[in-house]
């Protein structure tokens, strides 16, 4: 019989403001329709405007993930 040690397996859980910003920067990597090369987040297309606007709101702490 082997040891009886117990192994907990350390989820790290992602701060909502990162993963949002994360979401917005890997759409903005592959978008064709306007958002890849634009210099503002506001002037990209309307998927990501919405991702910017989610990581605005989970900067300030009122939420935002998406999923």
């Amino acid at each position: 019989m082997t040891e009886g040690r117990v192994r907990a397996t350390v989820q790290q859980a992602e701060i909502p403001m990162l993963r949002a910003y994360r979401l917005w920067f890997e759409h903005t990597r592959k978008c064709a329709d306007g958002c890849k090369g634009s210099p503002r987040a506001q002037d990209g297309c309307e998927d990501g405007r919405q991702l910017w606007g989610t990581y605005r709101l989970a900067r300030i702490g009122k939420g935002g993930t998406t999923s």
